[in-house]
């Protein structure tokens, strides 16, 4: 018994071109902005000049976050994600010192929880780091250095149909830049650290001895 292939809707593969294009312009700006800003390196020379470093993000944001701190923790010691349940908030704020890092990803809409811990950390005397979407975040005015992603084209969404809705929480750029921020972020703050080097050399071993890898 054959059985007919599924076809998509015509109008799901006109959907899915004109997202193809609206995240083609937001990515080519994105490379743009990402060439001439510099704020990446001031904040990557933060992170590496750091004794410890934790990382904070809530809702859809913590998937950048977890992905940033994944990146770090590969070439730097002391990375910590504060996911709210093994590692929270309180547990770092009742330690702050002034030679640890906060990095908080905050991408609208910007949740309470990320802000309420971020600002008493600062006020302990440790150094607040933003990446975000928006020049107003809240957390801007307590941050030591912060990146603020600006492609110039908005909401990638902003030009589809109008019953077309992406997640209530999407930022006003698209996920591919966010990531090219977070990977760019973490190669920079790991190529100037020392023994990094012999870090990632020494994970790459116990990976192979400890068979993590299937290939």
């Amino acid at each position: 018994m054959t059985t007919e292939p599924v076809r998509a809707p015509r109008s799901s593969r006109l959907l899915k071109q004109r997202l193809v294009q609206a995240y083609r312009r937001d990515v080519a700006a994105g490379l743009d902005w990402l060439a001439e800003d510099p704020s990446l390196e001031a904040v990557a020379a933060r992170i590496t000049g750091a004794r410890r470093r934790f990382v904070l993000g809530a809702a859809t944001s913590f998937t950048h976050a977890s992905l940033l701190a994944a990146k770090l923790s590969a070439a730097l010691a002391q990375v910590t994600l504060v996911d709210g349940t093994i590692v929270r908030p309180l547990d770092i704020l009742s330690d702050v010192r002034d030679t640890d890092v906060l990095i908080v990803v905050s991408l609208r809409r910007w949740r309470r929880y990320t802000v309420d811990n971020a600002l008493p950390f600062a006020r302990a005397g440790g150094s607040l780091l933003v990446i975000t979407d928006a020049a107003d975040h809240p957390l801007l005015a307590s941050a030591a250095e912060a990146v603020v992603i600006d492609t110039g084209s908005g909401d990638p969404f902003a030009g589809l149909s109008a019953d077309v809705r992406a997640h209530p929480e999407s930022p006003e750029v698209s996920p591919v830049v966010v990531s090219l921020v977070i990977d760019v972020l973490a190669t920079l703050a790991s190529a100037s650290a020392k023994g990094s080097n012999r870090r990632l050399a020494e994970r790459e071993r116990l990976a192979s001895e400890l068979g993590l890898y299937l290939e």
